[in-house]
């Protein structure tokens, strides 16, 4: 078991990924065009995540969902290892609460298929 590793797919909003890195110093929170998938489709983004096994953050909920979903990578059998979405009118700091107790109180491979709204 490993603890949640997170992936923020295109446009985060950087005050997430600042908030949750400044409230849990250990969380690993990479960003698609620092690992060189800028530009890159959702598929890609999530393939990516698999093989890495991170945890997508998204708030591209109009498609991320619909590639990740049944019809797409786990009807093809294809892992998910998780997709967490923030809908853009979210609260910026109860979507970094929810990060850091997904991070501090669950494991990675609980995630697995899970496509979750965030705040929780």
């Amino acid at each position: 078991m490993s603890r949640p590793r997170f992936l923020a797919d295109h446009d985060p909003d950087e005050h997430i990924v600042t908030g949750v890195r400044r409230r849990a110093a250990g969380v690993e929170f990479r960003r698609v065009r620092d690992v060189g998938l800028d530009g890159r489709t959702d598929p890609e983004v999530l393939a990516y995540a698999a093989e890495q096994r991170l945890l997508v953050v998204s708030h591209d909920v109009n498609t991320m969902p619909a590639h990740a979903h049944a019809h797409r990578r786990l009807a093809a059998g294809l892992p998910v290892t998780g997709l967490l979405m923030v809908r853009q009118t979210a609260p910026v700091a109860d979507v970094i609460d929810s990060l850091v107790l997904v991070w501090s109180s669950s494991e990675a491979e609980e995630w697995h298929g899970q496509i979750v709204f965030l705040p929780l």
